[in-house]
């Protein structure tokens, strides 16, 4: 590490987070002034001064609150002397009702974020104001919160929150100290939490995106301050950067797998994702495939385990799940996450039957519990995934059910070729057990044929078999996640039967022609 530490306190000139580009207010600066903030789509008006402890809030919104995202409006607000005016007013407020450690706002998280807004906010915010003391002072006191705080029990995408504050603030305050504790912290993650395939080990593509979003961060502002950068930095930037350009949807966005919402295109863009244009991609150690039978059709095929042993936290009973994307247009979805709070919408969520694959006596294939606990897990595994010039042929299994009577093991094989999927179940076993296989469609209007097939967005869902047998789809009503906060109304089709072991259910679907929905 080359010693350029700046003598006083900010960031290098013409460093620039990624956030302030696509920072869009909270709705906007001239609302937050007045002390009414948005999150994933909820409005609250919080006063003059604002109550910064809304018990009118859940706790997600509340940490939103205090993550201080909002001041990236007024750094790019085009009246600076009104924007520094108001941000003084809100801060003083903000500084009168929270005290240190004290509720969601000194959340070790919580705190990380928003002492890196502040830190980047300054020069636009504060220097040169009468709070600029008073706003040094508390950054420093941040950085031996975070310090001394560290998420180890937590890990994952929170400890590198608390790196990344660390070496933001070891820059900002020329801490030499400080800096060394949070590139030693940095090296540690990338070493643990970036799978050799480029994907985040939480397995989820939104946090995927954040925490390449925090990592970029972090290159740049280490170029910015000749910090010599870690070659292992780079590399996990560019893995990253390669497995967020394979799992792209055709129409744009990220597949909602494990605890994902929506990713807005202008901040994929920013993260300067390496398209994928093959027709197979096996990403092995996230357990995903990605296969693009031809121009804008593409299935994610989810043939890895739910996350790691150690946090679950975002994980879901999904094993042998898919989401397909046909001539643009999303077909079969993921049902997302929209709550972190508990609830039965976030048991639904997190369960088997919330997604599109098998599910045995109506429990799920891993344990979900508590909001953020997984208990007995499945062990799945990626048997096949072949490209044969005319059809692509990806298989798996999983062993979550072998805890039930009869051992059962649920197999699953996909063939695809540029006409249709074929989808073979089979579950192997003993004894008699209810067998439900669900496929989650993406929100819109389907069409249920005489002979009990099923058109949703131009593919025909054909009346499937069971043991050779043809039994027709029911449609039933279900919702799927549009971002957290927010739900749409959706459909589910489903089969269920009570069966004797082992059997076999086969599905195909078959697209419309290309161009066409």
């Amino acid at each position: 590490m080359r010693r350029r530490m700046r003598a006083t306190h900010g960031w290098p000139p013409g460093y620039r987070p990624i956030q302030r580009a696509y920072a869009e207010g909270c709705p906007s600066a001239g609302d937050n002034a007045l002390g009414r903030f948005q999150f994933y789509g909820r409005l609250l008006d919080l006063g003059s001064p604002p109550d910064w402890n809304p018990r009118s809030a859940d706790r997600l919104w509340r940490f939103h609150l205090h993550y201080f995202d909002w001041v990236w409006a007024f750094v790019n607000h085009a009246d600076n002397a009104w924007a520094r005016d108001q941000f003084r007013g809100l801060w003083t407020s903000w500084r009168t009702q929270s005290r240190l450690g004290r509720l969601d706002a000194w959340s070790p998280y919580v705190a990380s974020l928003r002492v890196w807004n502040m830190a980047g906010a300054f020069d636009s915010l504060v220097a040169g104001t009468d709070i600029e003391d008073e706003v040094l002072a508390q950054i420093r006191l941040h950085a031996g919160f975070i310090r001394w705080n560290l998420e180890l029990d937590v890990g994952g995408n929170h400890l590198l929150k608390n790196a990344k504050a660390l070496v933001g603030l070891g820059v900002f305050l020329g801490d030499r100290r400080l800096l060394r504790k949070g590139l030693r912290l940095e090296r540690t993650i990338l070493g643990t939490q970036i799978l050799d395939d480029g994907g985040h080990f939480e397995r989820s593509p939104s946090y995927h995106c954040q925490v390449l979003e925090d990592l970029e961060d972090l290159e740049l502002l280490q170029a910015s301050a000749g910090l010599e950068e870690p070659r292992q930095l780079g590399g996990a930037v560019l893995a990253m950067r390669s497995w967020l350009g394979s799992l792209l949807m055709p129409g744009g966005g990220v597949p909602d797998l494990n605890d994902s919402w929506h990713v807005s295109n202008s901040r994929l863009l920013l993260l300067r994702p390496i398209p994928d244009r093959r027709r197979l991609s096996t990403l092995h150690e996230s357990g995903y495939v990605v296969v693009r039978p031809r121009p804008g059709t593409q299935l994610v095929l989810d043939v890895g385990p739910p996350g790691p042993a150690d946090l679950p936290a975002h994980s879901q009973a999904d094993a042998l799940s898919f989401v397909v994307s046909v001539n643009n247009q999303r077909v079969i979805v993921d049902s997302g996450v929209s709550t972190y709070e508990s609830s039965t919408t976030r048991e639904y969520e997190r369960s088997t039957r919330a997604h599109s694959t098998v599910e045995i006596d109506g429990v799920n294939q891993s344990e979900v519990w508590g909001v953020f606990r997984l208990g007995r897990r499945a062990t799945v595994a990626l048997l096949r995934a072949e490209d044969l010039g005319s059809k692509i042929v990806v298989s798996g299994f999983h062993d979550g059910y072998q805890r039930l009577p009869g051992s059962p093991i649920h197999h699953r094989t996909w063939c695809i070729d540029m006409a249709g999927i074929v989808i073979t179940d089979t579950i192997t076993g003993a004894g008699v057990h209810l067998i439900t296989q669900r496929l989650v469609l993406a929100p819109g209007e389907i069409a249920v044929a005489a002979e009990g097939s099923v058109e949703v967005a131009g593919c025909i869902f054909a009346t499937p078999t069971v043991n050779g047998s043809v039994v027709p789809w029911v449609v039933s009503a279900s919702e799927v996640a549009d971002g957290l906060g927010a739900t749409q109304l959706s459909s589910h089709l489903t089969l269920e039967l009570e069966l004797g072991l082992p059997a076999t259910l086969m599905m195909a679907i078959r697209f419309p022609p290309e161009g066409r929905a």
